[in-house]
């Protein structure tokens, strides 16, 4: 069995986060982009793991742009 290796992603959502949001993704840099969006890029655990975070951006109402594996 090959170990496990965690995946970096790079999500872009619509909006810039508030501090509410920030906090409840600390695990995630989160930059504000010029174009209105916000970008989080971190390590995800596995796939379990990113529907998880990107369920909880759904809850939140934050519109998804795009979801892509980040060299690290």
């Amino acid at each position: 069995m090959l170990p496990k290796q965690i995946e970096f992603y790079e999500i872009k959502v619509k909006g810039h986060l508030d501090k509410r949001h920030i906090k409840m993704m600390e695990e995630l840099n989160i930059t504000h982009l010029p174009s209105g969006e916000s970008l989080l890029i971190g390590p995800i655990a596995d796939q379990s793991a990113l529907y998880g975070l990107l369920n909880r951006l759904r809850d939140l109402g934050v519109p998804l742009v795009s979801v892509n594996r980040a060299e690290h």
